[in-house]
């Protein structure tokens, strides 16, 4: 073989691998159906910036059907913005640009959801009315202290909840000097500097609940500043199980019956303070969000006491404004407790 047949030869053979190169590149994938085209890189971290952003400004579209998922995410919705800073560091080990660029779009959306809760309340701020709500915890160790904390927060009027005939007399003695007027239903009570009258027992019990369960009261509150139709209430409690997921079906049955009585309510000013067992964000509490306004400034997460993560304790108004709230010390119950300030 001559020396041009061999480099013509080898001419060839390069050809054909530049051709198989070119097919590997170029030509449509059979398996795909399309061309081969590699995705950029962190385009994973980029769709779930997208994903928790779209979440965190639609939560309504994760629905209830399925165990209540859509109530269990709005319970823990401010929490979301910890997905920021998470998905952050996966995108520098990365090195990826365009996923942390894309955290720009769920950061925002947070700051414009949640940006005024989490400045701090007013504590300065001013008030007609000061206002305490806290449930003391059945199975608190430590009443007496707990009702002296209380004392030292100088409501004008104090709610509490999980009241057991055994632990009553604690708070009644305490609060006795400074809050002459009380008024007591089942487990719930208000003690008050003003007068009280009309008091009444308000029926927000699920269907299946025995007459013996009584979480529900109502009063007319005789204040320098005109009467106040005040509601103490202690909706039921929730449970996360296999069977049913967020268990909050009880609960909401209840929210519907409290807020059919706000509803029905003749006094135009109206408080409401209770563990209503749900925060602002879930829509199981929209036959009260719908109807009464709350503080937005100030995440206020009252339980759990040792670390809190959401706030289902609430100091909730209807033609009043309540200009600050804001959870006092741990006592010895699970919950911390909240204080307000209210505009009449």
């Amino acid at each position: 073989m001559s020396v041009e047949d061999r480099k013509a030869g080898g001419e060839g053979r390069s050809a054909r691998r530049a051709g198989r190169r070119a097919w590997g590149r170029d030509t449509p994938d059979v398996r795909s159906g399309g061309p081969s085209k590699s995705r950029p890189r962190g385009w994973v971290l980029a769709s779930a910036a997208v994903l928790v952003a779209g979440l965190t400004a639609f939560p309504a579209v994760v629905p209830n059907a399925v165990g209540n998922l859509g109530s269990l995410l709005e319970t823990f919705l401010p929490w979301a913005g910890l997905a920021v800073p998470v998905l952050l560091g996966l995108a520098l080990l990365r090195r990826s640009a365009l996923a942390a660029l894309s955290l720009v779009l769920p950061a925002v959306v947070w700051v414009v959801v949640f940006g005024g809760r989490a400045l701090p309340a007013d504590r300065a701020a001013g008030g007609d009315l000061t206002v305490l709500q806290h449930n003391v915890g059945e199975e608190n160790p430590d009443h007496e202290g707990t009702a002296l904390a209380l004392v030292r927060a100088g409501a004008d009027l104090v709610a509490l909840e999980e009241l057991t005939p055994a632990v009553r007399p604690v708070y009644e003695n305490a609060l006795a000097s400074g809050h002459p007027h009380r008024a007591v239903a089942g487990t719930v009570g208000l003690w008050s500097r003003y007068p009280l009258t009309d008091p009444r027992p308000v029926d927000i019990r699920p269907a299946g609940v025995g007459t013996d369960w009584n979480r529900g009261l109502r009063v007319t509150a005789r204040t320098p500043h005109g009467d106040v139709a005040v509601y103490v209430a202690h909706l039921p409690s929730i449970r996360i199980r296999p069977s049913d997921g967020f268990g909050s079906g009880r609960r909401d049955e209840s929210a519907a019956k409290l807020g059919a009585a706000v509803a029905s309510e003749k006094l135009d000013r109206v408080v409401l303070l209770g563990d209503l067992n749900g925060t602002l964000d879930d829509r199981g509490l929209a036959p009260l969000t719908s109807r009464m306004v709350s503080t937005r400034r100030g995440f206020g997460f009252s339980w759990p006491a040792a670390f809190p993560l959401a706030r289902i304790d609430h100091v909730m108004t209807r033609a009043a404004v309540p200009v600050a709230a804001w959870t006092l010390p741990a006592t010895g119950s699970d919950h911390l407790p909240l204080i307000a300030r209210v505009d009449l």
